[in-house]
């Protein structure tokens, strides 16, 4: 699953990381992974502290994309854009806003598609607890409530 959440970030980095003149081609490999890795470290965040329910609401409804928990994860990315690439901090916001709005808009949305179980959300539920346990039911009880 975190491989595929590499490749959603890869495939949604041509503006903000691609063709960013800020970025040389030597770090872009490394700054998507900085990307997907800020995103995994916020959701996981959200579990480790209990907030199962508001995650669970992330991914439910729409309109979320200006949401506390994707704003998180733009600033998170954007500190290691400052920190670790020397990228000024108000282009690295800009970066990560261009990189990371769009990556969680689709995520929330293939969350949805019962076909893709990979991102289906009792199973990225399962993956940032690091447990395999079947999430279905807590999923769909938290949804209820």
């Amino acid at each position: 699953m975190f491989e595929k959440l590499f490749m959603l970030v890869k495939n949604n980095a041509g503006t903000a990381v691609i063709d960013n003149p800020e970025i040389p081609a030597k770090y872009h490999e490394a700054v998507i992974n900085e990307a997907s890795s800020s995103i995994i470290e916020v959701l996981k965040g959200q579990m480790e502290t209990g907030k199962v329910k508001d995650l669970i609401r992330f991914f439910q409804f729409s309109g979320i994309y200006n949401n506390s928990l994707v704003s998180s994860m733009v600033n998170k990315f954007a500190n290691k854009l400052n920190n670790f690439y020397g990228i000024d901090p108000k282009t690295a916001l800009v970066t990560s806003n261009t990189l990371i709005q769009p990556v969680m808009k689709e995520l929330v949305i293939q969350s949805k598609n019962e076909h893709n179980k990979d991102f289906g959300l009792s199973n990225l539920l399962s993956k940032l607890s690091g447990t395999h346990a079947d999430m279905s039911g807590l999923v769909n009880q938290m949804k209820m409530a």
